[in-house]
């Protein structure tokens, strides 16, 4: 029973609504709540767990957490990159 990888069936439309509604939410927090950019990752993390756990693979805990990790990793990546860029832009 454990011996096999799970079956995780996903299409790019999860991915493409997943990750600006993770953004949305971490510029929300930050916007309502004032949360520190320290807890971005970890808010991202929780987002992005939450949304694809309940969402997009309700039913399938292996493959929420799985696909889950991947989402917020994306949305925080992008995050990142943006401030990155930014910066990078005000210094010209």
């Amino acid at each position: 029973m454990w011996n096999e990888f799970p079956v995780i069936h996903t299409n790019i439309w999860d991915g493409l609504w997943a990750i600006p509604a993770i953004l949305l939410g971490i510029f929300l927090l930050r916007l309502f709540f004032k949360l520190p950019e320290t807890w971005f990752s970890t808010a991202t993390t929780v987002i992005g767990l939450f949304i694809s756990i309940f969402i997009s693979h309700r039913g399938n805990l292996p493959a929420g957490i799985f696909m889950g990790f991947f989402y917020s990793g994306a949305a925080g990546g992008t995050i990142y990159s943006m401030k990155v860029w930014y910066i990078a832009y005000r210094k010209k």
